[in-house]
């Protein structure tokens, strides 16, 4: 049989059967035809839970997935806040910034791959507006942190901002 002579850990109860739902039919073959109003999101950290709710603000279903017990991912470790340029918050406050001088701050910091460092930062400002007007978060304190050129680590009042974002 196709994949017989692969060893599988031992799993807790709880994971076995996730992933026994995961694996391939016994006859070898893998799915071809998954319905299209379905995502599988793997990660429940800020990017895997943005990914997943963007698919049910389109009508679709997902089946999200994590390797931890309770989701948050290492967003929920983020004591400082999200960074985001040309943001609304920073609009109101007077703040001078631009993808572009975040996109320069990100190089000079050692990205190494700039094609992704431009989505990153092009989309960082809108991301945030976005974080803040759908799920109602207080990102409202503007801090400069190191390598920042402005203030653009954004956060709330709140003691852990990365707790407050992914739960």
């Amino acid at each position: 049989r196709h994949g017989s002579n692969v060893r599988r850990p031992s799993l807790p109860p709880a994971h076995s059967e996730v992933c026994r739902l995961a694996s391939p039919p016994r006859t070898g073959r893998m799915a071809t035809v998954f319905p299209s109003d379905i995502a599988i999101v793997l990660g429940g950290g800020l990017a895997g839970m943005s990914a997943a709710n963007t698919v049910v603000e389109n009508g679709g279903h997902v089946v999200l997935l994590d390797k931890s017990s309770f989701c948050g991912g290492n967003s929920t470790k983020a004591t400082s806040g999200i960074n985001g340029a040309a943001t609304r918050t920073q609009k109101e406050k007077g703040v001078d910034d631009s993808v572009e001088l975040f996109t320069s701050d990100t190089l000079k910091g050692g990205a190494k791959k700039p094609e992704v460092v431009k989505v990153l930062c092009g989309n960082s400002g809108a991301d945030v507006d976005w974080l803040v007007d759908k799920f109602n978060l207080d990102l409202s304190l503007l801090a400069r942190l190191g390598g920042h050129s402005a203030p653009r680590t954004h956060r709330g009042r709140e003691r852990f901002p990365g707790m407050t974002i992914t739960y």
